[in-house]
């Protein structure tokens, strides 16, 4: 296998990667959604009710707003993390390709020079 055969086959895991990555991003964004607007909807009611399991427990609003909260920060670094994973592999994918077309540029000039000894 070549170079730049070798090249192009780690480009598409890493563009594979980047796009495990996205799906795990916006699926931590829904649930950040989610919880901003269970914290928007606790500010306008006195009585809370925290899901455990497969049972619906009364807790305290301040306890609830507390757990949602350290949910929604634990979320933001969560996805802060996946984006800096999947801007170092975009440029890594980048890096790879003008290596790519790089040998390949070569690879035509070689083969022009050849060609027009004939």
């Amino acid at each position: 296998m070549s170079d730049a055969q070798e090249k192009i086959n780690q480009m598409q895991i890493i563009q594979q990667n980047i796009s495990n990555l996205s799906m795990q991003r916006q699926q931590f964004q829904i649930q950040e959604t989610e919880i901003e607007s269970a914290l928007k909807e606790l500010e306008k009611t006195d009585t809370s009710y925290k899901i455990i399991g497969n049972i619906m427990v009364k807790t305290s609003k301040d306890d609830l707003k507390k757990d949602l909260q350290e949910k929604h920060e634990m979320l933001k670094i969560r996805i802060s993390t996946l984006e800096k994973q999947e801007d170092k592999m975009r440029e890594k994918a980048e890096s790879l390709q003008q290596e790519v077309l790089k040998e390949m540029d070569k690879d035509g000039n070689k083969q022009s020079k050849t060609s027009g000894k004939h």
